[in-house]
Order: C-alpha cells, then sequence, then structure tokens
C-alpha cells in the first residue's frame, strides 16, 4: 500500500468515525456509513477493521456504552432504560447485558460504586473521588483558577492520536512540521490544542482518540492525514493552570469536582486543553494551560424563583388571629417544647454513637420542619446523609437519606427510582431533598420521652441498616 493510498484511506475512516461520534442517537447502518466514506459496504467493513482494530459494530456498540456510563458518570434525571432507547439499543436488558459484558458491572452498581473494572488502574473510584472533594477543591485554590466563560466557535487543524500518551509530542511535532511546509507555523497567537474525543476514565486508555491541534488565522488547505477540527461555541468551565505535566490528571478531575460542586452541568462537546506556552523553554517545564469543559448554560436565576408557593398567603384575619397567638405565648412555648426534645434526642444520638456517626447541627429555620442530620460515616463518605425530621404540618417524625448536594441527589435518586426496591418511599419527582424517606412515628408522646426515644431510635437504625444493606456500602 503506498503512502497516498493509505492517507485516503485513514481520511474516508476518519470521515466515518466523526460522523459516528456525533449521532450515537440515531441509526448506524453500515450502508449509511459506507456511503459516508465513499466505498461499497464491503469494502469499507474490511477497512475500517484493518484502520481501526475493530469491527464497525464492535466500535459503535462500544461508543455507545461509553457514552451512556460517561453520562451516568455524571448524574443524569434520565432513567437506564432512556438512555438505552436513545443510544441505540433494544430495551434496558439488551443494554444491562452489552455494559456488564463491557465494564463487568451492571449498570446499577456501576452509580451506586462509580468502579470501572476494565480500564486502567489510573481509574478511581468515585467513592475516593468523593472522599477528597475538600482537599480538591483546596488543590485548586493554591494551583489554578476556574471561571465561567462563554467561548466563541474555533476552527482548528490537527491529525488524530489514539492512545500512547506518552507519544502525543511525536504527533504534535509532524504536525508542526507539516504546517511549517505550508509556511502557516509562524503566525501571531499561534495555541497548541488538545481535543479529547473520548474520557480516560470511560475508555480504554488504548482506543482514547484525542486531535493534536493548532489555531489557526484563516483557511487552510488540508490533506489527509491532516483534519478541520470545529470548537462549538458555548459556556465552559475554563481552568488557568501552570503545572508540571505529570498533573494533568489531577487538574482535570478538580475541574470536574469544581463544576458538580458549584452547581453547573456537564454538556455535551469537545473537552480541551488550550496552552499558552511551550513547556521545555518554561524554567520548571511546566504548561501554562486552559483546561475548558462545556458546561450548560447557567442559570442566572433561582430556579426556584417561579415556584408557587405550596400555600396560599394567609389574608389579614389570619395575621390577626396569629399575632394574637404569639401574644398569648402559646406558639413559643410549644415550639419550645417540641425543639428541646429534638436537643435531647440529638443528645441521646451523640452519647450512643459516638464513633461511626456523624451528627450535625438542628435546622430550625423553617416553620413547617426542624431537622439534624446523622449520618454513618459509610453514607457520609458517598456523600449522603441521614436526616431526622419532625414534621410540624402533621406533628410527625420522618427520616430520610439526602444528598448532601443536588448532584448527588440526582445520582442517587436515579438509582432507586429505576431499581425494583421498594422498601420505603421513593419520591416520584425531585422537588424536595429527599432520595428515600419514610415515617418514624405518628403523633408523638412527648411526655413518655424514654418511649419516644426507643421507638425512634430503633426505627432510625433499621432504616439506616436497610439503606447501607442495598447501596453494599
Amino acid at each position: 500500500m503506498n503512502d497516498d493510498t493509505q492517507k485516503t484511506y485513514i481520511k474516508r475512516i476518519n470521515i466515518a468515525i466523526e460522523y459516528i461520534e456525533n449521532n450515537l442517537a440515531k441509526e448506524l447502518s453500515l450502508e449509511l456509513l459506507s456511503k459516508k466514506a465513499c466505498y461499497s459496504p464491503f469494502h469499507f467493513h474490511r477497512l475500517f477493521k484493518f484502520i481501526t482494530g475493530e469491527t464497525i459494530n464492535a466500535f459503535i456498540s462500544r461508543k455507545r456504552v461509553e457514552k451512556v456510563a460517561a453520562i451516568l458518570l455524571v448524574g443524569t434525571n434520565e432513567s437506564i432504560t432512556e438512555l438505552a432507547f436513545r443510544y441505540g439499543f433494544g430495551s434496558g436488558n439488551s443494554f444491562s447485558r452489552a455494559f456488564k459484558k463491557f465494564y463487568g458491572v451492571s449498570p446499577l452498581s456501576f452509580i451506586s460504586k462509580g468502579k470501572i473494572s476494565k480500564i486502567g488502574v489510573d481509574t478511581k473510584s468515585i467513592e475516593k473521588y468523593i472522599c477528597q472533594i475538600d482537599n480538591t477543591l483546596n488543590w485548586i485554590k493554591m494551583n489554578g483558577q476556574i471561571e465561567i466563560k462563554k467561548l466563541s466557535d474555533m476552527s482548528l487543524i490537527g491529525m488524530t492520536h489514539i492512545g500512547e500518551f506518552d507519544k502525543i509530542g511525536d504527533t504534535y511535532e509532524k504536525l508542526a512540521k507539516w504546517m511549517a511546509t505550508k509556511d502557516i507555523l509562524n503566525v501571531p497567537n499561534l495555541k497548541a490544542v488538545t481535543v479529547y474525543h473520548d474520557n480516560p476514565r470511560i475508555t480504554d486508555p488504548s482506543k482514547v482518540r484525542l486531535s493534536i491541534c493548532f489555531t489557526t488565522n484563516g483557511d487552510v488547505n488540508i490533506e489527509s492525514p491532516i483534519k478541520q477540527v470545529d470548537i462549538k461555541k458555548g459556556y465552559y468551565a475554563v481552568g488557568h493552570f501552570e503545572i508540571a505535566p505529570e498533573f494533568f490528571s489531577k487538574a482535570w478531575d478538580s475541574m470536574c469536582v469544581w463544576v458538580v460542586e458549584n452547581g453547573y452541568e456537564f454538556e455535551d462537546g469537545h473537552y480541551f486543553e488550550l496552552y499558552h506556552n511551550d513547556h521545555r523553554t518554561h524554567p520548571e517545564h511546566r504548561f501554562i494551560a486552559d483546561i475548558c469543559i462545556p458546561i450548560k448554560k447557567p442559570q442566572s436565576v433561582n430556579k426556584h424563583s417561579h415556584k408557587k408557593a405550596e400555600h396560599p398567603r394567609p389574608d389579614s384575619d389570619n395575621l390577626i388571629h396569629y399575632r394574637k397567638q404569639i401574644e398569648r405565648g402559646d406558639l413559643q412555648k410549644d415550639y419550645k417544647k417540641l425543639l428541646s426534645y429534638i436537643k435531647r434526642l440529638r443528645t441521646h444520638f451523640i452519647k450512643e454513637y459516638p464513633i461511626d456517626y456523624k451528627v450535625g447541627s438542628i435546622y430550625q429555620g423553617h416553620m413547617d420542619f426542624s431537622y439534624f442530620p446523622f449520618t454513618p460515616l459509610s453514607l457520609k463518605s458517598q456523600k449522603l446523609k441521614i436526616v431526622i425530621i419532625f414534621n410540624h404540618v402533621k406533628m410527625r417524625f420522618e427520616i430520610c437519606l439526602a444528598g448532601q448536594n443536588r448532584q448527588i441527589q440526582k445520582k442517587y435518586w436515579n438509582i432507586f427510582k429505576d431499581s425494583d426496591w421498594n422498601k420505603y418511599h421513593i419520591p416520584p419527582n425531585m422537588e424536595g431533598f429527599s432520595i428515600v424517606e419514610h415515617i418514624l412515628m405518628e403523633n408523638p408522646d412527648f411526655n413518655n420521652f424514654s418511649t419516644l426515644n426507643q421507638h425512634i431510635e430503633t426505627e432510625t437504625m433499621k432504616f439506616i441498616k436497610d439503606i447501607v444493606d442495598v447501596l453494599d456500602v
């Protein structure tokens, strides 16, 4: 095979690959893809396997499973079944079988434990990822600066690079030499850019596809294996770093944590690194680089700002009645009595469970309910919490499993919603903060503290045991 023929093959197969990656939710037939590559189906099938090392069907199946895995990893409101149908699987069961065959665990286990068994030793579990959040955010403060920016369209020229991360520099050298022959290397504000088409934590490292690129100042006549790469305009979390090469993985992890912890949502698009220097000329051989992660448009107003109140505002007569109750002092006395018991209950849990549990402060800023967290460390490490609640309106004690932020709540609510586990009530939506909820006691008798304490403690520990068991933590 001569060099020109091989370049043609690679160019046409790349066209098919890019179409597949951009249309995973559509039907991808052999006939359609072979037409995109301008080959007969038979010839295309053989060439695809020769160039990529995978059959076309295996490649499409892998990319679809990896796509869903990436979505599940960061959280979604869609069920696993909905995602399976959206990305070309005939049923949730067929997707689960494909997922387990590829990763060695079921989709539910993957979401719950965050472990991928088939990719490299560098992959971290979600448990460790969550446990290190505080350290990670502190690392960002010391080593980088992150902001939300709206970026314009970018047109790049690049070369495909698959796996072999230690040889990325060689691909940059090849691209730079080609640009030098076209007299487009020495242009003002030239930047090198690495675009990630796969998530190294999802895709086998040997199959991770990158585009090694440079910015351009105008139209360039390209030829295989050179290609054009377009970065779409949109909102990005942009992290500015000055770091040694070995810290890029840490910087990426930190960026993803920052996005989640600050309430932003990931968006489909190109994740990329943009370099502002040649690290070889840096005194400490560091990269001055931006890490850019596409996010959905930030909400400029509070998403609950237009939500109607659950109860109508009382009219003037009701306000007069309320004022009279306050003046009589009955409301204050009853409220203080309730809070006094809740404080005693919290103190009881602190004394009885001093080691393996974390007891939080009492929240009393809402007249409808008061609560405090009582969480085993095994759930706290998953960024979950158990909350003991007194519902003032319904006069009962309740308990729930909740997330320490909205992203964690969404993740675990989807786990329970999509499962057949029905031991306790699972809210039909995420309007509140409960993932799983249960009534501990109706109409409690506050005149018998000992019996009340014993009942609440027994029901609480049973609820916690059932949650810990089903999550296997």
